[in-house]
C-alpha cells in the first residue's frame, strides 16, 4: 500500500489546489461510511443520500477551512453529516407541521407501522433516541459509537477536553437509554421475543 493516494492528507492537498480527481478519490473512499452515518440519523434511504451529497458539497465548498484529524477528512465529514441531518430533520418537521395544519378532506388512515419488528421500525427507534441528544453530544456519539473513533480523537475533532468528552459520552448514553425505554413503554403492545409461536 505504498500508493501516495492511500493518504487522505496528500489527496486533500491536491484537492486544495483544485484537483477534482483527488477530491473524487476522497469521495469514493468515504461515501459509504458517510451514507451509513446519515442513514442512522434519519432512517430514510433517500434522505440519507441527500444528506451525504450535501456533506460532500460542504466539504468542497469549505475546503480552505477544513481541519484533518489523524490525517483524515472523515471526522470532519461525519460531524458535518450530523449537522446536515439535524437541519434536514428540522426542515422536515416544519413541513409536516405545515401539512398537519392544512384543512383536510376525509381519507383513509395511513398504515406505515404495519410491523413493529421491521427494520424501518428499529431504524426509527434508534433515530428517535439519537434525536434526544443535543448537537454536540450527537456528534460525539456518532464519532465514537458508530464510526469507532477513540474518545480522544473525537474530543480533538469537537474541541473538547478528554474529560469533558468522557462526561458528555456518559450522559449521552444515559439519555439515549431513557429515550429508548420511553419509546418501548409508549409503543403499542409488542410480542415478546419468546412468544412467536
Amino acid at each position: 500500500m505504498g500508493n501516495v493516494e492511500s493518504d487522505d492528507g496528500v489527496l486533500w492537498l491536491r484537492s486544495l489546489q483544485g484537483e477534482g480527481d483527488a477530491f473524487g478519490v476522497l469521495f469514493d473512499r468515504h461515501r459509504d461510511r458517510v451514507f451509513r452515518h446519515a442513514y442512522r440519523l434519519c432512517a430514510d434511504r433517500h434522505d440519507a443520500e441527500d444528506i451525504m451529497a450535501t456533506a460532500f458539497l460542504e466539504l468542497w465548498r469549505k475546503r480552505p477551512t477544513v481541519r484533518l484529524v489523524e490525517n483524515s477528512v472523515l471526522p470532519w465529514l461525519l460531524v458535518t453529516t450530523t449537522n446536515v441531518a439535524r437541519n434536514s430533520g428540522r426542515a422536515a418537521s416544519r413541513y409536516r407541521n405545515l401539512l398537519n395544519n392544512l384543512p383536510r378532506a376525509g381519507y383513509a388512515a395511513d398504515d406505515d407501522a404495519a410491523s413493529p419488528f421491521s427494520q424501518d421500525a428499529l431504524d426509527k427507534d434508534v433515530s428517535r433516541a439519537l434525536g434526544s441528544l443535543n448537537a454536540a453530544d450527537l456528534q460525539l456519539v456518532s464519532l465514537v459509537v458508530f464510526e469507532e473513533y477513540t474518545l480522544a480523537a473525537a474530543a480533538v475533532v469537537l474541541n473538547l477536553t478528554p474529560g469533558a468528552a468522557k462526561t458528555r459520552m456518559h450522559r449521552a448514553r444515559q439519555r439515549m437509554k431513557a429515550a429508548i425505554h420511553e419509546a418501548a413503554e409508549t409503543a403499542p403492545s409488542r410480542v415478546l421475543e419468546g412468544e412467536w409461536s
